[in-house]
């Protein structure tokens, strides 16, 4: 059994920037302001645009979470390893496994799997417990940086000896599971605004515990995706993720002045530093709010349309697509779903030239159904992100 030295769990307050804390009217402000823009843009899509769009999300959001981890798996090969296409290389191949194992940790999550909420042991567990269960062998040990011992890596089971990260040194691992506790206790009992202040709170408070031997990081960014989801209703439609891969040092930079004591009477009356906290709540806040503005700026339907018609203009030019093909992307741009019978209509051809527009489209990777005769939606393949959505992630 862990070992439990009875550390109090004040050693964490405050939990959250307190009411009188330095800068809380603005991080009241940037939290209003992030719930209010993201259920705007997810309101300014329909449906099938937005599911289709919330999967390629997903692969972004396991790249640029990976990448903090230094483990660089384009959403390219991402694509791929879903298609059941692994590289032949045995070490590429294992990062594609485990691309694949966060991506269907967040499908379930995204998909209402976390039942009993999000921020709390069980589900904590859970999410680690899930992501762990799809990894290769090779990723399932974790190495002491002291002595180099290898220790296999259970998923969903907490540590059960102690660790240092940096210059932090963590609880006892026996004293694991009531810090958390003490942190659900916390959060369940915030009002709105504060609880997506707690987000930023959470994701440091969770690292600072280190529930597991390895792993922490990525379980960490997924309950932060998971808090964002229930308390904005984001849609899946963006990722804190890319955001903080993209600031990766300052990210690091705001945990590491997280763990660090208060600075005399004027920084909080808790034992960690409360105006390190109120920092790092309002860089994970704007880095929230950049994000769903860089997505609603890339799906804005004039520039999409174009950037999908000169795209659609190029593959027909070099016969790659039917000609029309770009009058059935713009109709599924604009209604989200369009019924198989409908085509010829859309086009101005007939059934038999239509259907071959949907074959080639297919063959494309732009177009998805839900069962094969089903309605046609538009599809966002990473292969096509360059064009379709520049900036997402970086070019392979």
């Amino acid at each position: 059994m862990a070992d439990d030295r009875g550390e109090h769990v004040g050693l964490m307050a405050p939990v959250v920037p307190g009411s009188e804390a330095r800068g809380r009217s603005e991080l009241i402000d940037l939290a209003l302001e992030l719930a209010q823009k993201s259920a705007g843009f997810r309101r300014s899509l329909p449906a099938e645009i937005a599911a289709s769009l919330s999967d390629l999300v997903r692969s972004m959001n396991c790249y640029y979470s990976n990448l903090i981890e230094g483990h660089n798996t384009h959403p390219v090969d991402i694509e791929k390893a879903l298609r059941q296409d692994y590289s032949t290389d045995t070490a590429k191949r294992d990062l594609q496994l485990e691309a694949t194992a966060h991506i269907s940790v967040q499908a379930w999550i995204d998909g209402g799997g976390l039942t009993e909420g999000v921020f709390n042991l069980n589900a904590i567990c859970d999410i680690h417990r899930k992501f762990y269960e799809h990894l290769p062998e090779s990723l399932q040990w974790a190495e002491n940086p002291d002595t180099g011992e290898r220790i296999r890596v259970t998923g969903g089971e907490l540590r059960a000896q102690d660790i240092q990260v940096g210059r932090h040194i963590s609880i006892s691992a026996g004293a694991v599971p009531r810090f958390l506790t003490r942190l659900e206790d916390a959060f369940r009992h915030l009002g709105k605004a504060d609880r997506i202040l707690g987000t930023a709170a959470a994701h440091h408070r969770l690292l600072w515990v280190h529930p597991f031997l390895d792993g922490n990081g990525r379980v960490a960014r997924l309950v932060s995706h998971a808090m964002f989801l229930e308390q904005l209703d984001t849609g899946a439609l963006w990722s804190i993720s890319r955001g903080l891969a993209r600031q990766v040092e300052a990210y690091k930079r705001h945990l590491a002045s997280c763990d660090e004591i208060r600075h005399g009477d004027r920084d909080g009356r808790g034992n960690l530093s409360e105006g390190a906290l109120v920092d790092f709540t309002r860089f994970f806040l704007k880095t929230a709010l950049d994000q769903v503005e860089f997505m609603e700026s890339l799906v804005q339907p004039d520039r999409l349309r174009a950037r999908l018609k000169l795209w659609a203009k190029e593959e027909i030019d070099i016969g790659a697509l039917p000609a029309n093909s770009e009058l059935v992307l713009d109709a599924l741009l604009y209604r989200g779903e369009v019924n198989r019978g409908e085509i010829a209509n859309i086009t101005g051809v007939g059934d038999r030239q239509g259907r071959r527009i949907i074959s080639g489209l297919t063959d494309a990777g732009v177009l998805s159904s839900p069962t094969p005769r089903g309605g046609l939606r538009l599809a966002f393949p990473a292969t096509l992100a360059g064009r379709w959505m520049p900036g997402l992630f970086p070019e392979q």
